[in-house]
């Protein structure tokens, strides 16, 4: 498997550009600013970009989803409860990043739902709804990896003090969903170093009694 983990933007937020190695097929998670430069790794990696998904529609994981979809022809990929144009907007305005005509976010091309199947080449992986920072938020786990987007973090969790969020939901996303993989699983997160899931389950904060 091809994987680049990206640092971009004013909130430096993880980008990852994930490729099959025998087809060359590929998959960018989270492009939230820097478009540009997005671009420029998947040429260099050689990739065919086939899907875009986004772990939750949050501006600073959604940013540069327009350039990046007109670049490359994929397929758009979020959960339907993150889906509301409306809603994405108006939280896009909010913290300062478009202006009230403009759009942040294309139609997707494709609603995701708990257990859904992402095909790349020869990779798989399954969508887990996880909301909690946003009502639809999602974790994509597969290959001993699962991107967290702002659900999980290195010794973090995601804030829940954005409208649609709630502390409740992400404790429970965390506890029932990803805690339950196994220890080894990599996190990779939407800001932040890696970490396992059994890192997190014995030294995190937010999840020991």
């Amino acid at each position: 498997m091809i994987l680049r983990a990206l640092e971009l933007g004013m909130f430096a937020s993880n980008c990852y550009i994930v490729g099959s190695e025998a087809t060359k097929e590929g998959m960018i998670i989270d492009p939230g600013a820097e478009g540009d430069s997005i671009l420029e790794h998947v040429t260099e990696l050689g990739l065919d970009i086939k899907l875009i998904v986004v772990t939750h529609a949050h501006i600073d994981h959604i940013g540069a989803l327009r350039a990046v979809k007109e670049a490359t022809g994929a397929t758009f990929a979020i959960h339907e409860a993150d889906a509301n144009q409306k809603v994405l907007q108006g939280m896009a305005r909010m913290m300062g990043m478009v202006s009230r005509s403009s759009s942040p976010l294309p139609k997707p091309d494709r609603l995701l739902k708990e257990g859904d199947t992402l095909e790349i080449g020869d990779l798989s992986f399954t969508v887990i709804h996880t909301p909690g920072h946003s009502p639809g938020g999602i974790s994509i786990y597969g290959h001993g990896i699962v991107f967290t987007g702002d659900t999980l973090f290195n010794f973090g969790i995601g804030r829940t003090d954005f409208p649609g969020c709630s502390h409740e939901k992400l404790m429970d996303s965390i506890n029932s969903k990803l805690m339950t993989l196994p220890d080894e699983t990599a996190v990779l997160p939407g800001h932040g170093p890696h970490t396992t899931i059994g890192t997190e389950r014995r030294y995190n904060p937010f999840l020991r009694d």
